[in-house]
Parts: C-alpha cells; structure tokens; sequence
C-alpha cells in the first residue's frame, strides 16, 4: 500500500521577518540540499563560493543574484543556474523567498 503524499505550497513554507534571513531545510543529502529561504528587504549573503552546482527559483519579491561579479535581477517565476565554485552574492532588492536546489558536482 502506498503512502499518502504530504502536499505543501513551497512560498508557504517559511515567513518573512524584517531585517532576518530566515530558511527551511526540506531535504538533506550527501548528494545535495533543498532549502527555501526567505530575505527581509535589504538582507543578502554576501560573495562567497560552494563546490556545488545550484539552481535558485524565486518564488516571491525580487532580487539581484550576482554571479562571477555579474548582477542578474530576478523576480516571481525566474531561475538562475549558480556553477560550482564560481563567486556568488544575493541581495534583496524588496524581500523575497527561494527554492536553492545544491546538486554536488
């Protein structure tokens, strides 16, 4: 017999707070992570690098994903594809919330 499926609406699933980077872990494997986030206007993660390759879905608000120093602006709807090991930052442009998808390279 099959188990029944827990649906949930991902942009639910964490809440703003001013001034805060809030996220939720969903799924954690050696192989990569799932994790939504929610960004407070202004809030950001300042450049830094991963050896994994990343996908970012903006599920709320609007922000600036730079990449190897080039800013990308993003919206409801939009994705980016982050490689392993290239210099990244993000920065809330008005708050927002997104999916990171981290597949190990």
């Amino acid at each position: 017999m099959t188990q029944p499926v827990d649906v949930q609406r991902l942009v639910n699933l964490v809440d703003y707070q001013e001034q805060s980077v809030v996220s939720k872990t969903l799924l954690e494997k050696k192989t990569g992570t799932v994790t939504v986030f929610a960004f407070g206007q202004g809030q950001g993660l300042s450049e830094h690098t991963a050896p994994f390759d990343a996908m970012v879905c903006i599920l709320d608000g609007k922000a600036e994903i730079s990449i190897s120093g080039n800013p990308n602006i993003l919206e409801q709807g939009d994705m980016i594809i982050m490689p392993a090991n290239e210099p990244h930052a993000l920065k809330a442009i008005e708050r927002f919330k997104m999916m990171l998808i981290m597949i190990k390279s």
